[in-house]
């Protein structure tokens, strides 16, 4: 996804810098036992499976409590290609008639035009125990993929700056006299600080889309009204957390895997899932991958509560079985998007609006996108 290559919330920022870093921060108390039991007759096998990984932390962390805990209880082993663009060789592997990966990662806005192309295996969901079936909604689970990881945008604050409460709402931060200070948003992508500008305009979840011309008039001029505030534009995911810890920012936009780092290491921030944006990421078994049995069966071992919990630790980002949460560290679960409460109060793209075609030719995730920087280099 870098999450430029998911197109998603990192459009500027390496998808592997970050999960580097934050998986660098998170501890892993818990450990999946995995055992041949686990594993149960139906995912058993042998020989080797090729799955994408973002390499650095992330896959240290991965292998050490996924893939190993997965070949001691199947007796498959993974082999991990390292990359930092899944989509682009995806598409370059089908285009030369050699797929070379069982398992890819990508965005969900990329999923409906390779969809389409035939690129990947239906899921076997046979494979699932129980617990995974009942943890994740028919939403996550395609088709022909399956959600693996969400990352998010959330509101962030120092509590230091509020002793009594701070801003909770993207109605909350643009109110500068009840929370006066130094504000952060993201630079290079726009969408998301526009959703934030129409909710402080009074818009909900259920009117928020489509994003039409209209409301992005709206959203700019409530834009307007924040923009002397904004003390820093933010590039790089690792500045909203360091600001605030510094006292530059009293609030920021922030990833959630950033933020829920910082405040397990200590850190005075408190954040809020209202109108938080939400990414996911897909995985998927492409179609003439050299071991798609064994691929179907790694993707039901990874989507194991237990085994949830574990990837959801080691990267800080987690995956869509909610059942995972009874397996998390109590200080843990209660920040994820995952968890019941937050997950009511944040927003999901609509992925097929923003990828459909204008008048112009252009779509309407880039007509945004333009707007919104001839509005940053106003």
């Amino acid at each position: 996804m870098t999450k430029q290559n998911s197109g998603d919330s990192f459009c500027s920022l390496s998808r592997r810098s970050l999960l580097q870093s934050t998986a660098a921060l998170l501890s892993v108390p818990f450990i999946a036992q995995a055992s041949g039991a686990w594993a149960q007759d139906k995912l058993a096998g042998a020989g080797e499976v090729v799955v994408f990984s973002w390499g650095g932390s992330y896959t240290e962390g991965v292998r050490r409590y996924v893939f190993e805990p997965f070949k001691e209880a199947t007796g498959i082993k993974v082999v991990e290609a390292v990359g930092d663009l899944p989509v682009p060789l995806v598409k370059a592997m089908f285009e030369a008639g050699r797929v070379d990966w069982d398992i890819a990662y990508l965005p969900r806005k990329n999923y409906p035009e390779m969809h389409e192309a035939g690129m990947f295996v239906p899921i076997d969901y046979s494979l699932w125990d129980q617990e995974s079936l009942d943890g994740t909604s028919n939403e996550v689970r395609l088709k022909d993929a399956v959600y693996i990881d969400y990352n998010s945008e959330v509101l962030a604050y120092d509590q230091r700056a509020f002793p009594g409460g701070g801003p909770q709402t993207w109605v909350d931060f643009w109110d500068v006299k009840k929370f006066p200070g130094p504000r952060g948003l993201y630079a290079s992508r726009g969408q998301n600080n526009i959703r934030y500008a129409l909710i402080a305009a009074g818009f909900t979840k259920k009117d928020m889309w489509p994003l039409t011309d209209d409301k992005l008039d709206i959203a700019f001029k409530k834009l307007n009204e924040i923009k002397p505030h904004i003390s820093k534009w933010w590039s790089a995911g690792g500045e909203p957390a360091q600001l605030l810890i510094n006292r530059e920012y009293v609030a920021t936009s922030m990833y959630d895997g950033r933020a829920i780092a910082a405040i397990r290491q200590g850190a005075s921030i408190k954040i809020s899932w209202d109108g938080a944006h939400v990414g996911p990421t897909l995985g998927v078994i492409l179609k003439g991958g050299p071991n798609t049995g064994n691929a179907q069966k790694l993707i039901a071992f990874l989507n194991r509560a237990q085994i949830a919990a574990a990837f959801t630790q080691t990267t800080g980002y987690p995956g869509p079985n909610s059942n995972q949460l009874k397996y998390l560290p109590p200080d843990l679960a209660p920040l994820l998007s995952i968890n019941p409460v937050n997950a009511s109060k944040f927003i999901i793209d609509d992925f097929t609006w923003l990828q459909t075609k204008r008048p112009d030719g252009k779509s309407n995730e880039d007509h945004i996108q333009e707007r919104w920087l001839a509005w940053r280099a106003g």
